[in-house]
């Protein structure tokens, strides 16, 4: 058995869904706090001199004012477009054909796909990120290279073969039965491995014929203990696509329900254009949406109703949707969905926003069992935020009287330089040059 180490600062979890309890019923906040951390999971959580006492012998990381919470979690990307972020000019389908689809067309190099896998890792580990739930591209190299990357680092991670076998370029096009046979044997081969989680990946329907959606809800059938992750309603003009290629369709959430592809653990990208049924199917279904405010602002698609949703009591995460979003970074991604739901006419709480990005976007993947919140039995998988990281931050941060007003303007402002420290798997994988 390993030796326990202990974590010391400000520590925050969540003991509910501050959306649906309010913040002072959900947050809790230890201004010197700890956590006990053995054997990858964390032990315990306490005040720093309770767990200063029962673990004499430990090994201690003091991180002073640091705030210590779980690691963030993108509930929805595409590590393939990590060389493309920030394309300029284009909406959905047209920036598909411009940027996307020429770069993922290289992914069949496995040591390109490798190469871009390391990188990707390096970028989410340096903003503070511990689990992505990732598209990949049809080439079976880039699902091992990311798979590969990832158990070499000891990360939990998710991620699944894009499928398509129309309205794409050839070189990017599979079949219903390679999609089928290329999805099930890697699948096998990664699903359940280390702390690895396969998802079955239709792109989305307009690049699926229904064959190929059919195919891909036979393999869910078969493995429903696996996620099953793809795009709905992005933009206007995508679902305008969608029901002209699926004219028997009641509207593009049936796309998917008519072919298997509707249930719990079904997570769906975006989900901005919403018809009335779509919203009550995909509550009933118990579906997870995955909010990507930095992607719908950039390439122009919409507006994410996140207080009408979240009242409806709809399950859901938060996301970079890199590369069509524009920042790996979880922070910057809460401020913009902070910015979108104002456009909209409320104001998310820091709470809210930090617990999206965190055990709500647990929640969406179906992992809040084991990971995204300080718990004893949850996987030990921390970020450490430095609360006075920049100038702009720091002379702001003094004047707050709580947590919230000192955490809210690293959530606006932070990048990187916020993140002290991340520890995957009880192990501390970003360095942390303040740790004493």
């Amino acid at each position: 058995m390993a030796d326990t180490t202990l974590l010391l600062g400000q520590t925050l979890s969540f003991r509910a869904d501050p959306f649906a309890a309010g913040v002072a019923e959900s947050a809790v906040h230890v201004r010197h706090g700890g956590v006990a951390l053995r054997d990858g999971l964390i032990q315990e959580t306490g005040t720093a001199d309770e767990l200063r006492a029962r673990h004499p012998g430990a090994t201690v990381r003091d991180y002073g004012d640091g705030l210590i919470t779980a690691g963030f979690i993108d509930a929805h990307a595409h590590f393939p477009q990590t060389a493309m972020i920030a394309s300029w000019g284009k909406r959905l389908i047209d920036w598909l054909n411009t940027y996307t689809f020429p770069e993922e067309m290289r992914f069949a190099d496995a040591t390109y796909a490798a190469e871009i896998a390391a990188r990707y890792f390096d970028l989410v580990l340096a903003n503070g990120t511990t689990t992505v739930c990732s598209f990949c591209t049809i080439h079976p190299e880039s699902v091992d290279a990311y798979f590969s990357e990832a158990q070499a680092r000891g990360l939990r991670m998710l991620g699944g073969k894009t499928c398509m076998d129309r309205n794409a370029p050839e070189g990017l096009r599979d079949t219903p039965q390679s999609a089928y046979d290329d999805s099930k044997a890697l699948l096998e081969k990664w699903h359940g491995a280390g702390r690895l989680s396969y998802v079955i990946t239709p792109r989305f329907s307009p690049t699926s014929t229904p064959e190929q959606l059919a195919a891909m809800g036979a393999l869910w059938a078969e493995h429903p203990d696996c996620l099953m992750q793809t795009h709905l309603s992005e933009q206007v003009d995508e679902v305008a696509w969608a029901r002209s290629l699926f004219p028997e369709a009641r509207d593009y959430l049936d796309t998917y329900e008519c072919h298997g592809l509707l249930g719990a653990g079904a997570v769906f990208g975006h989900a901005i254009h919403l018809e009335p049924r779509e919203r009550a199917r995909l509550k009933e279904a118990d579906a997870s949406l995955v909010h990507c405010p930095t992607s719908n602002t950039f390439i122009g698609s919409g507006l994410f109703d996140m207080d009408g949703l979240m009242r409806e009591g709809q399950r859901i995460g938060l996301a970079t949707d890199t590369g069509g979003g524009s920042s790996f970074s979880m922070l910057r991604t809460m401020a913009a969905a902070y910015e979108v739901a104002q456009l909209r006419g409320r104001a998310l709480h820091p709470a809210e926003l930090y617990w999206l990005a965190t055990q709500g976007a647990a929640r969406a993947l179906r992992l809040d069992h084991r990971i995204g919140n300080l718990a004893p039995g949850i996987e030990a998988d921390l970020v450490v935020l430095d609360l006075a990281s920049t100038p702009a931050i720091a002379q702001r941060s003094t004047r707050a009287n709580d947590i919230w007003e000192a955490l809210f303007p690293t959530i606006m402002m932070g990048d990187d330089r916020a993140v002290s420290a991340v520890w995957a798997g009880g192990r501390c994988v970003q360095p942390a040059a303040s740790a004493g």
